[in-house]
């Protein structure tokens, strides 16, 4: 409550509208996010004006509806390029899908959630579920187990009881117990898999990246057809993820 107070409250109201802005909905009207904030027009309306003279939000002039600006790419590819991990591992992610033909991904554990900051695509169109910037639940993904792995068993808890187990297909994890588990099978194992968790006949292979205060700074993944990422050659290909992910993090100070 004492934090709340320090907060400046037409910052805290013009990052709240920008909150409203997700993957599911990517445009409001002017209405809609008076309601759905509780608060009158003139205000909505002067923040929205503020927004979109700095070019954080634009109005479609047909519909009227508001969406998020060209501001924030800009911003987001500035976040992108600063983040060293994914400097660093990017000739990795390349090596490894021009040797295997599949897709390559780089995530960071953010609030509970994976965020790819990185992917090279293969040569398969399934799994088209990953891009750069999209959250990930941690529970069915390979990534999102291997990030819990390096969090302490009372933050593994925490994470666990924020997952929704909303099942994408018959293999999804469906409680907190079995993702709990997962988790630390993964951390046993130094790798986690998603078996068709997420979706059918896609599977995934995630190893942990290091940083020099020994914690995991990342995960890194392939993904493919079950057909092409065959049981029988997973252990080839997590020793190979391993041997990169060791690389990577010793670039990192591990």
């Amino acid at each position: 409550m004492a934090e709340q107070k320090k907060l400046i409250n037409s910052v805290h109201r013009a990052l709240t509208i920008v909150d409203l802005f997700t993957e599911k909905r990517t445009a409001w009207k002017l209405s809609e996010i008076s309601r759905e904030l509780d608060l009158n027009k003139s205000t909505v309306h002067g923040l929205l004006r503020t927004l979109m003279h700095h070019g954080y939000v634009a109005q479609d002039p047909e519909s009227e509806k508001y969406k998020l600006g060209l501001r924030f790419a800009e911003k987001g590819n500035l976040v992108m390029a600063d983040l060293d991990v994914r400097r660093i591992a990017r000739p990795y992610l390349e090596e490894i899908t021009a040797k295997y033909g599949d897709a390559t991904h780089l995530a960071v554990l953010d609030e509970g959630e994976a965020v790819y900051i990185e992917k090279m695509e293969g040569h398969s169109a399934i799994g088209m579920y990953s891009r750069v910037g999209k959250r990930a639940p941690l529970y069915c993904t390979a990534v999102g187990k291997v990030l819990a792995s390096g969090e302490t068993a009372a933050s593994i808890r925490e994470l666990a009881g924020k997952q929704t187990y909303a099942r994408h297909t018959e293999h999804t994890i469906k409680s907190q117990e079995e993702f709990i588990e997962a988790v630390r099978t993964a951390a046993e194992n130094g790798y986690a898999l998603d078996d068709e968790e997420l979706e059918l006949g896609l599977r995934c292979v995630a190893v942990p990246i290091f940083d020099s205060q020994r914690k995991i700074a990342a995960a890194l993944s392939m993904s493919g057809p079950v057909t092409r990422l065959k049981k029988e050659n997973l252990d080839e290909i997590t020793a190979d993820l391993k041997e990169h992910a060791k690389k990577i993090s010793s670039q990192l100070g591990f």
